[in-house]
């Protein structure tokens, strides 16, 4: 070009080329004091770090007077000397010494330096076209650009940009649009520059945070929501989770197989071997009273199963059909199958218009329908195993299947990607967490077994000390966050674990014969309902003085 542009005068530094190192070991102009100090009973926090993100914070705050005076006191900026200078250079338009300031920094990732030039020249790259210099803006494209190791997609994009610009005539930008985007790249440039150059956006909320969950997650009751305070350090007792019987329900006439409560934690129901199911309903002192008896079954009830809606109900049995129940009215909307349809258990998908369901009679497999009884999808056939159990994840995305007794297999819906978790004893139930990350499956061999939904694990996590070995025993999730793990057991107790340890929390006592089955309310975090063979339901709430109600 005639007025040498091509040559890149605007830019005078190389992207390679050498200036002025700027290291990464260089010091806050602070004193020696501040720079050695070390604070806490452990002399593990740095004083001039611990006051730099003090004065970050201020600023994030907007209490930039406050800021100021903190920095003029003890003579440390919450800005390194690299980043004050790179920011007055970009905000001056002075790109050559911005790309040197760039270029001289140390201990910079190639992938870093590259993308942090990239911000530098496109911006620079913008302000040529802004001002009508088009030579200039296609060699920094050419010339400076294009060798940097950004990715071909990251050049094409911007070269695309510059094209759509010219084309729409919108190539120059008024000077207040030009200042606010170098701003936006300087923005950019501090979240792409590691510590101590610049420091991480909200780095003290971010260290105190993470001291809380710490906190929390140590927590071994932690089971709620109220607000942690930053005065003292956090701590749960055992009034947080449910030890101690508040009501008792004896309404069904013989062995209790199943409970579980509405997803928005308002009803419970019930499946017994009197061949009947039972709505409850929680009112909001707590109390449990009967809402609705279903009775159509001419055999045992074993599982069932709330729509996401809660506005349903589906009830099974392994000798019985499949029904679909209102809720509100209590009458049976639909019965599907026959008498000769052997359903094992059932679950729903998200959208509560279509059910699964499974059987322990081969032939019949899995079905799905939608609430008319119209067949969706079917698998089935002489090499399909016989099915436990199932659920589909809350999220819709997984079906999840206990077939042959020892195999979880988990199908992905949409991509019919499958994986296969195989056990090296009986399971006899599943259950999956409100999250859609996680289910457990409890084993005759007296184990619970907990393995991640995306099957990365290669171990499951496992919980012992109830007693199973012949009948079927049912577990849950539940707790803030699912934080805890609930069971039967067949010597007539509760079990509770955290998560994170494989012993028994709490053993709660008060049936009289084998506990089948526990659930825990998804809202009120501090109730869990058992069934039991000794035909009674136990609704646990948090220790307080004795005062049970039977009903």
């Amino acid at each position: 070009m005639a007025n040498g542009r091509e040559e890149m005068g605007i830019l005078k530094y190389e992207t390679g080329g050498s200036s002025p190192k700027h290291h990464k070991n260089q010091r806050d102009p602070t004193s020696m004091e501040n720079a050695t100090a070390m604070l806490g009973p452990k002399r593990l926090i740095k004083k001039h770090e611990f006051v730099r993100i003090i004065i970050q914070c201020l600023h994030s705050l907007g209490y930039k007077n406050s800021a100021s005076c903190l920095e003029s006191e003890s003579g440390i900026s919450h800005k390194s000397p690299e980043s004050k200078l790179l920011e007055m250079q970009v905000l001056n338009a002075n790109w050559e010494d911005s790309i040197g300031i760039l270029n001289g920094i140390e201990d910079l990732t190639d992938e870093t330096r590259a993308s942090a030039l990239f911000l530098v020249l496109q911006q620079c790259l913008l302000e040529c076209l802004s001002r009508g210099d088009d030579s200039s803006a296609l060699a920094i494209l050419r010339k400076r650009v294009s060798p940097l190791k950004v990715g071909r997609e990251k050049v094409h994009n911007l070269a695309a940009g510059m094209l759509s610009l010219k084309e729409m005539g919108m190539g120059k930008i008024d000077d207040s649009s030009i200042c606010e985007l170098r701003r936006k790249s300087l923005v950019e440039l501090e979240k792409l520059l590691p510590p101590p150059i610049t420091l991480p956006e909200g780095r003290l909320e971010h260290l105190v945070e993470t001291a809380i969950t710490a906190q929390m997650d140590s927590c071994i009751y932690h089971n709620s929501f109220r607000e942690i305070s930053l005065y003292e350090d956090h701590y749960c007792g055992r009034d947080q989770i449910p030890t101690q019987t508040v009501q008792i329900l004896t309404e069904h006439k013989h062995e209790v197989w199943f409970v579980q409560f509405s997803h928005n934690g308002e009803y419970l129901a019930s499946s017994s071997r009197d061949c009947a199911a039972i709505i409850w309903k929680v009112l909001e002192n707590g109390v449990l009273i009967l809402r609705h008896m279903l009775q159509s079954h001419q055999n045992p009830v074993s599982f069932v199963a709330w729509s996401p809606d809660d506005t349903m109900l589906l009830t099974c049995g392994n000798g019985e059909v499949l029904k679909l129940w209102d809720v509100e009215t209590g009458t049976c909307k639909h019965t599907f199958g026959d008498h000769g349809f052997i359903v094992s258990s059932c679950a729903w998908f998200p959208d509560s218009k279509r059910i699964v369901c499974g059987s322990s009679d081969p032939e019949k497999g899995i079905y799905m329908w939608d609430c008319d009884g119209n067949e969706i999808k079917a698998w089935k056939g002489m090499r399909m195993p016989k099915v436990l159990d199932l659920a589909v994840t809350p999220d819709g995305e997984n079906l999840i299947s206990i077939f042959s007794e020892k195999e979880i297999r988990i199908l992905n819906v949409g991509t019919n990607a499958e994986h296969v978790i195989s056990e090296d004893y009986s399971i006899t139930s599943l259950s999956v967490s409100r999250d859609s990350k996680f289910l457990i499956v409890n084993l005759n061999s007296e184990e619970i077994h907990m393995w991640d939904v995306a099957g990365k694990w290669e171990k499951p996590l496992k919980y012992t000390g109830h007693k199973q070995n012949k009948y079927v025993i049912r577990s849950c999730f539940g707790g803030f966050h699912c934080t805890f793990i609930a069971s039967g057991s067949e010597n007539s107790l509760v079990y509770i674990w955290n998560r994170g340890n494989s012993t028994p929390l709490e053993v709660l006592s008060g049936h009289l014969m084998t506990v089948n089955c526990v659930s825990w309310n998804p809202r009120r975090h501090q109730m869990l309902a058992s069934a039991s063979d000794d035909h009674t339901i136990r609704i646990w709430g948090p220790s307080q003085p004795r005062n049970i109600t039977t009903t």
